[in-house]
């Protein structure tokens, strides 16, 4: 019996498993924010344009979702084979959202609370992509055996290369959630104008 820990760090099948064989998990969900100043929707919105999180070299965004994720994996050697009999994920994300530092006047305040709802309905779409990736994760190694590996060191490199794919096309479903959104009459373009318009 050999235990790994792995660790993956971003912000997204080829084995059949009964539904009892991927142990049961939860993700824990953290709020974070970070300070903004302003009286009107667009004072607020400036001012998140000056403090909002830096993401990936593209500028600062109104909110973030990140997350850590670790793993206890037990591998058994059968034979000559290696089998990953269980992989057990802690999985913590982490949603950075902006806060004024000062109570708004009531002419905001609406706005700023439908403002704020919206993005983080947003953030926690991308948390349950997140999620859905560490399932499938689970899905796609548990049960992975590789023969010729009495050394458990081969299986480590093809769970590489299924974990990789299943990490890029999570990257590509949160860019692709992100570019509607974002795009001109998308979700958070609306919540945007109505803020800064006062709507």
């Amino acid at each position: 019996m050999k235990l790994d820990f792995g660790f993956y760090l971003l912000a997204g099948c080829i084995a059949f498993l009964p539904v009892d064989a991927v142990a049961e998990w939860q993700a824990v969900e953290k709020v974070q924010t970070y300070a903004i100043a302003g009286k009107s929707g667009g004072e607020l919105y400036a001012s998140i344009g000056e403090m909002g999180p830096k993401v990936g070299g593209l500028g600062r965004a109104i909110a973030h979702t990140n997350f850590k994720l670790t793993w206890t994996r037990k591998y058994e050697v059968q034979g000559d084979a290696c089998v990953l009999v269980s992989a057990r994920p802690k999985l913590v994300i982490t949603y950075t959202l902006p806060k004024p530092t000062e109570q708004l006047p009531a002419s905001t305040r609406q706005g700023w609370e439908t403002f704020i709802t919206g993005v983080h309905k947003h953030e926690l779409v991308h948390g349950d992509q997140i999620k859905d990736m560490v399932k499938k994760i689970e899905t796609a190694t548990v049960g992975l055996t590789v023969s010729d590996d009495p050394g458990c060191r081969k299986i480590k490199t093809e769970m590489t290369t299924r974990l990789g794919a299943l990490s890029q096309a999570q990257r590509q479903q949160s860019r692709d959630f992100d570019r509607t959104e974002l795009s001109d009459g998308g979700n958070i373009h609306q919540l945007i104008l109505a803020l800064v318009n006062g709507d």
